[in-house]
């Protein structure tokens, strides 16, 4: 089994659609570094005659020509031209894949237009597919899949490239528990790429502790991953690591890196454009309210962020004990575990075991209450995990996810129906559910004050993955 593979089953289909239609094709592919690109389109095109080049930096006509006549000697008596070269390819091959094809734009910017030129001369009549692959997800987006691109309309599928989920990993590691399944999915997310450095057989924290020993890629992962992106590295890392941090709020980010409202927004709208870092608002707001929160995208940065950057220098000595990052790991995977829940929650929709929605987020607010000691009116915030809303059924759901053991569901019940209230949405005229995750139960219940409740804990979660 090709394990990098595991629960990539659409994108594969939906690739071979696309390599299987009659006429040109240019297929766009993209997504943050380590996502399995590469490994994507070489599965899917393995049967194909294809021509494969990667860009680098520099000297990408001389390194393609050179791919060209090492597939096809009699090319040596060709010019060096990009499109003497398609002319000439687009009849002894099915696919062409450029790899990493923003390095191409760095070195030269009129290759989108050269292209736009090649695709709409000398390939559009023919059947070969242009498969262009791309890491740093901000030029793909405004350089090549923009409206303002030379390439704009030419395009005949894109597919950003996302991580696999979590109910993915028990293909990945079929013997090991749902339990240690999280443990991993809070350090790899669903990065092919780290979910395959760490051993099958050995356990997670044996397998993290020979990492940081050895050094072999944690420690420079992140440099590796962003020395692509930007320049200014260390202001870009400090944000990061306040995010990290639980620094949410604009303000929270500002204080804690010392960068002013005015100098910190162009960073976050930068972070946001490649994919490390998401804006979320709560599920009831309009996208223009100020409420926006920030987050890491993904498992692997929280983690690294969270455990590794603060602790480099005592790994690089081989001093760092591994104890504490387990001490706090439970604390921490707390918010992977929402993650995991919102993932289940979808399923269990689409499973018709839970009423359908029109919409899935967080939400959180503030409201004034009066303070019993002191008498006085006082501003206060609430959280709710997760909210489902159906606009046309006016049904709404409520999840709390909580991983600690032996939880008990009417205590959470009852504080997350206090907090219910305080969310505006077809009051008086909605249907209300409510959902508990938990690790696992001490006391289950299945309605509270006339209300529906639902109860999943671990054992639920790994049977409704194992289904799939």
């Amino acid at each position: 089994m090709v394990i990098q593979f595991c629960n990539r089953k659409e994108e594969l289909k939906t690739l071979a659609n696309q390599l299987n239609k009659i006429g040109f094709g240019l297929i766009i592919i993209y997504g943050r570094r380590r996502i399995g690109k590469t490994s994507l389109i070489l599965e899917a095109t393995k049967n194909k005659k294809r021509l494969y080049y990667m860009a680098v930096e520099k000297g990408n006509l001389e390194g393609f020509y050179k791919k060209c006549v090492e597939l096809f000697p009699e090319a040596s008596k060709l010019r060096k031209d990009w499109e003497v070269l398609f002319e000439y390819i687009k009849n002894e091959v099915e696919v062409v894949i450029i790899d990493e094809f923003q390095n191409s734009i760095k070195e030269d910017k009129s290759i989108i237009s050269l292209f736009q030129r090649i695709v709409d001369t000398t390939l559009l009549n023919s059947n070969l597919k242009l498969v262009l692959l791309g890491s740093t997800v901000s030029v793909i987006t405004s350089k090549v899949l923009s409206y303002k691109s030379p390439l704009y309309g030419r395009k005949t599928f894109s597919m950003k490239l996302k991580p696999v989920k979590f109910s993915a990993l028990k293909d990945f590691f079929p013997e090991k528990s749902v339990e240690e399944l999280v443990e991993i999915y809070g350090f790899a997310d669903g990065i092919p790429y780290y979910l395959t450095k760490i051993g099958r057989k050995e356990g997670f924290w044996e397998w993290l502790q020979k990492e940081l020993a050895e050094k072999t890629f944690l420690t420079d992962e992140i440099d590796f991953l962003m020395r692509y992106e930007f320049e200014e590295v260390g202001t870009y890392k400090a944000i990061l690591y306040a995010i990290a941090y639980g620094k949410t709020k604009i303000n929270e980010i500002k204080d804690f890196t010392g960068l002013s409202r005015t100098d910190i927004s162009p960073y976050l709208k930068n972070l946001i454009e490649t994919d490390l870092i998401v804006k979320k608002i709560p599920i009831l707001e309009k996208q223009q309210t100020r409420k926006g929160r920030y987050y890491l995208k993904d498992n692997f940065l929280a983690f690294w962020f969270r455990y590794i950057f603060p602790n480099l220098s005592s790994i690089e000595e081989g001093i760092f004990d591994i104890k504490a990052i387990k001490q706090d790991y439970n604390s921490y995977l707390g918010v992977v575990f929402e993650k995991i829940c919102k993932e289940a929650l979808v399923e269990l929709i689409k499973q018709k075991k839970l009423p359908s929605f029109t919409k899935i987020g967080k939400q959180w607010g503030s409201y004034t209450a009066k303070n019993e000691e002191t008498g006085r009116i006082e501003k206060k915030n609430y959280e709710i995990d997760l909210v489902t809303l159906n606009e046309k059924t006016k049904e709404i759901l409520f999840a709390e996810c909580k991983w600690r053991e032996k939880i008990n569901a009417e205590k959470i019940i009852k504080d997350l129906i206090k907090k219910s209230r305080l969310v505006n949405w077809h009051k008086n005229k909605r249907k209300e559910y409510f959902v508990v995750f938990a690790k696992s139960f001490g006391k289950r219940i299945d309605s509270f004050e006339g209300k529906k409740v639902y109860c999943f804990d671990l054992k639920d979660l790994e049977k409704l993955f194992s289904a799939f």
